[in-house]
């Protein structure tokens, strides 16, 4: 598998990254690369419901966590 390294980003974003890895369980590498993965996707498959997103229905998520996530995602709509 292919390596990157980004320089400079900028801190607030880093920090919502954080947030948003924080509410789904996974490391801050994991979260990059799911972002990444979900920019490139093909439109049709690319917009999953947010439901799904945030992990609802599955065990194991608390709803500070689901809160957090959502707070992530207004967050990035501000920007």
């Amino acid at each position: 598998m292919a390596q990157i390294l980004v320089r400079q980003i900028d801190d607030s974003v880093m920090a919502r990254i954080k947030v948003r890895a924080k509410a789904m369980k996974r490391s801050t590498e994991a979260e990059v690369r799911e972002i990444l993965s979900a920019a490139v996707a093909p439109e049709r498959g690319r917009h999953k419901p947010l439901l799904s997103l945030i992990g609802a229905g599955r065990p194991g998520r608390s709803q500070a966590e689901i809160d957090a996530y959502v707070r992530s995602l207004r967050d990035e709509w501000d920007v």
